[in-house]
Formats: C-alpha cells, sequence, structure tokens
C-alpha cells in the first residue's frame, strides 16, 4: 500500500464493509465490531443491543441489553418543562428545520444541569471514587475548589439536583427499577446508600445521577455516557417540537412576559 492510500484509509474497529461486485460505492455486507448487521442482525437484535455494539467492544448480555433498554425508556422524554425540550418545542413552534430543531435541544441539553456534562461529571465521580463513601464526600469538597476545564464551574454536586427538597418519585423509581436489572455493583450501592450521600451533598438526587450510574454499570466510559445521553433524549424533544409546530406562538404552552416600559424623563 503506497502512502497516499495509508492516508486515504478509514481507520475504525467498529465497521467493515464488503462492496458489490459491480459497484466499489454499495455494501454488499456490513459487520459492526465483526456481526453481519444486513444479513444476522437485522430482524433479530434489539435497537439497544445494536447501540451497545456500537459504542463497546462486544455485545451486551441479556442483562446489559434489558437495562440499556430500561434506562432509554427512563431518559426518551424529560418533558416540556425541561430546558433541552423547551428548546426544541419553540423551534418547532417557529417553523425551524428538523435538524436546528434537534440541534436547539442538544445545545441546551448538554451543559451542566441535567444535561450531558453533568452526566461527564457524575460518572467521573463513579470512576474516582466508586463504593467508597469518605471519596464521595472528599471530591464533595474538590469539586467545591473549581475545575480546571473550559466548562463553567458546577454550581451543584453533578448528579444530584440542586431545587429539590426530596427525591422525586420517578427517581425513586427509576432508580429500583434499575437496580434490580443491573448486574454491576453501582446502582445497587447508589439504592442502599442514598441517604447518605444526599446528606453528604445537601440535594436530593437527580435522575442524571441514576443514569450515571447505569452508564457506569453498564462499562461506559464517561465520553461514552454523556454521548448516549445526549442522545437518549432526544426522541422526547422531537415529539414536542412536531406538536407544537402547527399550533403557532399564540398557543404555546408558556407564559407571556408583558414588558412595561418606563416613562421618559
Amino acid at each position: 500500500m503506497s502512502n497516499s492510500e495509508k492516508t486515504a484509509a478509514i481507520r475504525t474497529r467498529i465497521w467493515r464493509e464488503e462492496p458489490e461486485a459491480d459497484n466499489p460505492f454499495a455494501t454488499r455486507a456490513a459487520y459492526c465490531r465483526g456481526f453481519d448487521v444486513y444479513g444476522e442482525m437485522l430482524g433479530n437484535a434489539r435497537w439497544v443491543e445494536m447501540l451497545y455494539l456500537l459504542f463497546r467492544e462486544q455485545a451486551p448480555s441479556p442483562a446489559q441489553a434489558d437495562l440499556l433498554e430500561a434506562l432509554a425508556v427512563a431518559l426518551a422524554n424529560p418533558g416540556p418543562r425541561d430546558a433541552s425540550v423547551h428548546a426544541a418545542m419553540c423551534g418547532g413552534v417557529c417553523g425551524s428545520t428538523a435538524a436546528s430543531t434537534l440541534m436547539a435541544a442538544l445545545a441546551v441539553g448538554a451543559g451542566n444541569l441535567s444535561g450531558g456534562r453533568e452526566v461527564y461529571l457524575a460518572m467521573q465521580g463513579w470512576g474516582e471514587c466508586g463504593t467508597d463513601v469518605a471519596a464521595w464526600r472528599n471530591r464533595r469538597e474538590r469539586l467545591a475548589l473549581g475545575m480546571d476545564t473550559i466548562w463553567p464551574e458546577p454550581e451543584h454536586p453533578p448528579g444530584f439536583d440542586p431545587h429539590g427538597v426530596s427525591t422525586a418519585t420517578h427517581v425513586k423509581q427509576t432508580l429500583s427499577c434499575l437496580a434490580g436489572l443491573s448486574e454491576g455493583i453501582y446502582l445497587v450501592w447508589l439504592q442502599q446508600n442514598l441517604p447518605e450521600l444526599e446528606s453528604i451533598v445537601g440535594c436530593p438526587l437527580a435522575l442524571s445521577g441514576v443514569a450515571a450510574a447505569a452508564f457506569a454499570d453498564l462499562g461506559f466510559s464517561p465520553d461514552q455516557g454523556e454521548m448516549l445521553h445526549l442522545l437518549l433524549r432526544l426522541p422526547g424533544a422531537a415529539a414536542h417540537a412536531l406538536e407544537q409546530k402547527p399550533l403557532g406562538y399564540k398557543n404555546f404552552p408558556f407564559g407571556t412576559v408583558e414588558l412595561e416600559n418606563e416613562e421618559q424623563p
């Protein structure tokens, strides 16, 4: 192989294609991590199995697939009060394109408050602290001192609800369900030690914290968990945007703000 051919090669362990005999640009067979996608997986594999396979080096176990599927259901629609869904709804009601509407949801849902970056930071916590309560207490103090990053400093402990009073019912239900499905250690430990952790951080657990523990139990890295969290929350944003699109801005389901002009001297 020449140097120019080496430069032009696509290097990936994820995907391999075999071309048709009569057309080098058409795919005869495609393999994801060695699995024949259209010849074997199609019609037999679940979507979450394909999702897991794309991100990991191997196929999930049945329990891992069940856990990821349950998590996907929990994250599918954050609801219209969520900032990322609200952004998508604004795009829909204004007649924005599908792509720009979803990009709005991704941009707003990427940050440190219930967003992808919060999941990333919470997953870093599982990597650093594991099931050591004292380590979680020390990490809480380190985060309060600031972080060397291009991202704004977290204004609350990642994975916990800064505005909450007690753990929300849907968070407890999700944690209970996922802990019952998980083959890992973090979700079960989180469920067993939740009161103490909430006392340490001074906030109740948020759904982002449950998601972070689930991604960690599934073996995903913080980067992978951040990406998946962004992806799995898009269905609700898309559905709400489509619902609002034909209604028009006058029927937008959030209160209007009236501006009062100050009298000029």
